[in-house]
């Protein structure tokens, strides 16, 4: 299965919401990544955030690559090139950051990987537009503006494709809101894998949560 710069972006926009998570237990981010994908969760941000997590995305990139390869393994938390590489060799698909950074791009346009970097401002959207993001992230959202703040971009700039994280909640209120501004996907973490969840190993649970938010975009979206 080619998972190539065109299918992933595709991928994320008709999947609209991108599960984010980290976990330092190799077994428990495969059981997670599993019920995700079960979920209709396809593309997962595996962010970038504990010691040796580069080893840890590796043995889970591998074990998805053979176990169910329509996973779609991106990275998160990048700020830098050299890392943003150190995780393209190891597999990733995608790339997001906080941050917007040009090193980044240049290494993600190399090897044809979409890069998703984090911005605050219509200035900041744009400069990542001219480097070649096709979904830019919107961070922290709802720090930034909220959905006010995407509808505002899009009034002069509706070419632009905007992915919030930090502030979206799975509830159908908050999915309202953001989607009815115009975004084409958004990043949820522990408002959608949450620590009961997990404290509990409820990976049926988190299954069943996953599915209900892709549905719940679905509906909203009129699909």
């Amino acid at each position: 299965m080619t998972h190539d710069r065109m299918a992933v972006l595709q991928g994320m926009m008709s999947q609209g919401m991108i599960p984010v998570f980290f976990h330092h237990d190799v077994e428990v981010c495969l059981k997670v990544i599993q019920a995700c994908a079960n979920g209709g969760a396809k593309c997962i941000e595996f962010t970038n955030r504990g010691d040796f997590a580069a080893n840890i995305f590796l043995d889970v990139a591998r074990h998805f690559a053979k176990a169910d390869p329509s996973v779609i393994m991106g990275v998160g938390s990048i700020v830098d090139a050299p890392t943003a590489g150190l995780f393209i060799a190891n597999g990733a698909k995608f790339v997001v950051g906080p941050i917007l950074n040009a090193d980044v791009a240049k290494v993600c346009n190399r090897r044809k990987i979409p890069y998703s970097p984090g911005c605050g401002s219509a200035s900041e959207i744009s400069a990542a537009e001219e480097l070649g993001c096709e979904i830019v992230k919107v961070f922290p959202g709802s720090s930034v503006g909220g959905p006010e703040f995407v509808k505002n971009v899009l009034g002069p700039m509706p070419w632009t494709r905007i992915m919030p994280t930090g502030g979206v909640d799975a509830s159908e209120e908050s999915l309202k809101k953001w989607f009815g501004a115009g975004i084409v996907a958004c990043g949820i973490g522990s408002n959608l894998i949450t620590k009961e969840l997990l404290a509990a190993k409820d990976y049926a649970g988190i299954e069943k949560k996953v599915a209900e938010t892709i549905a719940l975009i679905k509906k909203i979206r009129g699909k």
